[in-house]
């Protein structure tokens, strides 16, 4: 298909899913206003992270900081306290990051062009374009992978959409059909039409499709072809052992390196590999930790996005706390430490079972 036609039937997209998205778009928070600092807290939410799982964040996160200037000023474990279980937690700091730019250098004011928007730490071409667009009606596509599989099918194009030359390739094409005027509900139609009727898994929901009439995968059967992408790397799994350090109603826990995968986050104390109880009892002394006793032994998994921990966690009551770690209280280790999921997981909803087993 030639260039000249694959624009043509692009420009076919804001008539037929303009209409359609203001009919069925999702009712979710952040679409109940354009305010920039709403789109933008939002965009950086949803990456990674499924929209049910991102709600109760959100509302959490604007009730404690409902503005940028409390955002800039917030103490930054609080901040990754309110981020907890989020993961990826350089998209909370990076959010830290630009909100003191935009106090701080811009006097509160957030930027309102596309070039300017894109300045800011942790914020991509994607999430610029979507602020750009939504807030400021600027005609820039904010390109995903929900809106790279609807264009691949509607163009039946068999680009690798994991290249960054196809997603180059399609902003540039959805550009040129942007319309005038309400960019904003384009962007979003596009989003919603691969969220919800040309899905991620499972086949493609064609007859509630606005653009059904005119898709090519659709009219050729080409549907479940597209769109091309290199099959990942599977992930490297790692075993690890972990420790849960109990004393007198407290728990150790210690910072992680300030470079790499969880970055300066808190952490149960841990090592590489799987270690026998007696093994991990030798490892435990060696950090100065009296042990009392092993009260029990749980196995976890863990995926981040390239690499799986498998983790033994050895829970030992200890006579004597190691000045090794930091032992916050039970309830200060609920309330105030930003655990990662990876190790939240080894604690119960309970605080009062630990207190209970002093």
């Amino acid at each position: 298909m030639t260039q000249e036609k694959r624009t043509e039937l692009l420009k076919k997209l804001p008539e037929a899913l303009i209409p359609w998205y203001r009919e069925n778009a999702r009712e979710l928070p952040w679409r109940k206003d354009r305010e920039p600092y709403h789109i933008w807290l939002s965009e950086i939410m949803l990456q990674q992270t499924r929209v049910e799982a991102v709600k109760d964040y959100y509302h959490r996160f604007l009730k404690k900081l409902p503005r940028i200037e409390d955002l800039a000023r917030c103490d930054e474990a609080d901040l990754l306290k309110l981020w907890e279980g989020l993961g990826y937690y350089n998209r909370a700091r990076n959010l830290q990051k630009s909100a003191k730019m935009i106090v701080f250098e811009n006097n509160g004011v957030f930027p309102s062009e596309y070039s300017e928007i894109l300045r800011l730490p942790g914020i991509g071409e994607y999430t610029a374009g979507a602020i750009a667009s939504n807030c400021f009606d600027e005609p820039v596509a904010a390109v995903d992978g929900n809106v790279l599989r609807v264009i691949s099918r509607i163009i039946e194009m068999y680009d690798d959409i994991l290249k960054p030359a196809t997603k180059k390739y399609v902003k540039a094409k959805l550009e040129k059909v942007y319309p005038k005027k309400d960019c904003g509900d384009f962007t979003q139609s596009l989003m919603e039409l691969g969220a919800i009727v040309c899905v991620p898994s499972g086949p493609p929901k064609c007859k509630l499709c606005p653009a059904e009439a005119f898709c090519l995968a659709h009219q050729h059967g080409t549907e479940a072809e597209l769109p091309v992408k290199e099959k990942k790397k599977p992930r490297r799994i790692e075993e690890r052992t972990v420790f849960l350090l109990s004393c007198e109603g407290k728990i150790a826990v210690r910072k992680r390196d300030t470079a790499g995968l969880l970055a300066g986050m808190w952490e149960f104390p841990n090592v590489e590999g799987k270690r026998s109880p007696s093994e991990a009892a030798a490892v435990a002394e060696s950090w100065g930790c009296s042990l009392a006793e092993l009260e029990r032994e749980t196995f976890r998994k863990h995926i981040f996005s390239h690499v799986e921990w498998h983790m033994s966690c050895y829970y030992f009551r200890c006579n004597e706390a190691s000045d090794n770690f930091y032992w916050p209280k039970i309830h200060e280790l609920y309330s105030r430490i930003a655990l990662p999921t990876a190790f939240r997981q080894f604690l119960t909803d309970d605080p009062e079972h630990y207190l209970n087993n002093a």
